[in-house]
C-alpha cells in the first residue's frame, strides 16, 4: 500500500494514499468515482491493514464543496466506509475527540487539510477545493473549534496535503474575483498575460486562513507535491476520470 505518512507518534497517525499503477484502479480510494466498488474496498482494506485498524473505523462524507462540518461520535463509526449511501451527507470537514476512528477526506487537486490539537487530542480533516476555500471552510471549522470545543489556536498542528500547484491552477477572472474578495489572497495570485489566465495558490490561501484563526505559521506544514505534475498524484484537471487520494488522521488513544 503506497502511502505518505505525515506524522506517526504515540497519539496520532496521519497521511495520504498515493496513486500507484501496481494497485487496483491505481490505488483509487473513492466510491463515488470508480470502475468497480469492489476494487476501492480492496484498496481501503489494504490501507486499514497498513494502519492496523479496521475498515469500519473509517468515517467518510459525501463531499459537496460546502463549508459544512460534522462532529464525529462513536455512532458514526463506519459511515461511508463500505457504501456511499451511509456516508455523512453534504459535508466537507470532520472532527472528533474519539480515539480509533479514521477521519477521511478525498481529493484529486483540491486541498486536504489535516489537523490535531496536542492538548485535548481533537483531530480533524477538511476538503478545500477552490470553492471550499472561497467559502472559508477551514477558517470556519477552526473558529468553531475555538468557540465550542474550548480549543486554543496555539495547540493546533496543521498539515496541508498535496494539491494542484499554483503553476497548474489556471482560472478565469470570475474565480480570481472570488479569491480577491476574500481580502487576503492577493499575494497568492498572479496574472499570465500570454494566456489571459490567473494562477492561484490554493494551499497558501488555506494556510493564511489557518493563520487568521490564530494558528502559528510554524505549526502549519505544506506538502508541495503537485497532484498534476507528480506521478504519485491523482489530478481531476488532468483526467476527469481520475481516482482520489484519501487523506486521513486517527487518534490512537
Amino acid at each position: 500500500m503506497k502511502t505518505k505518512i505525515y506524522f506517526d507518534n504515540d497519539r496520532f497517525i496521519a497521511g495520504t494514499t498515493l496513486k500507484n499503477a501496481l494497485e487496483l484502479e491505481q490505488n483509487n480510494m473513492a466510491l463515488h468515482t470508480c470502475v468497480n466498488v469492489t476494487n476501492v474496498l480492496e484498496n481501503r482494506k489494504k490501507l486499514a491493514a497498513t494502519l492496523q485498524c479496521d475498515l469500519n473505523s473509517f468515517i467518510c462524507t459525501q463531499q459537496t464543496h460546502s463549508a459544512n462540518f460534522h462532529k464525529v461520535t462513536i455512532a458514526d463509526k463506519g459511515r461511508g466506509a463500505q457504501q456511499m449511501n451511509t456516508a455523512i451527507s453534504n459535508t466537507d470537514a470532520l472532527y472528533t475527540l474519539e480515539p480509533n476512528l479514521l477521519l477521511c477526506s478525498f481529493t484529486a487537486d483540491c486541498v486536504p487539510v489535516i489537523l490535531y490539537n496536542e492538548v485535548n487530542g481533537l483531530i480533524g480533516v477538511v476538503h478545500s477545493g477552490w470553492q471550499g476555500t472561497v467559502k472559508e471552510v477551514t477558517l470556519k471549522l477552526l473558529q468553531h473549534l475555538m468557540e465550542h470545543e474550548q480549543c486554543k489556536p496555539q495547540d493546533f498542528h496543521v498539515q496541508i496535503g498535496m494539491a494542484l500547484s499554483q503553476q497548474k491552477f489556471e482560472v478565469d477572472v470570475d474565480v480570481y474575483e472570488k479569491f480577491h474578495n476574500l481580502g487576503y489572497a492577493e499575494d497568492f495570485m498572479y496574472f499570465n498575460a500570454e494566456t489571459n489566465k490567473y494562477h492561484i495558490d490554493n494551499q497558501q490561501t488555506v494556510k493564511k486562513q489557518c493563520e487568521l484563526a490564530g494558528i502559528p505559521s510554524e505549526q502549519i506544514c505544506i506538502d508541495a507535491t503537485c497532484t498534476f505534475l507528480s506521478p504519485d498524484g491523482f489530478s481531476y484537471r488532468q483526467d476527469k476520470q481520475a481516482g482520489r487520494h484519501l487523506s486521513f488522521i486517527m487518534r490512537k488513544k
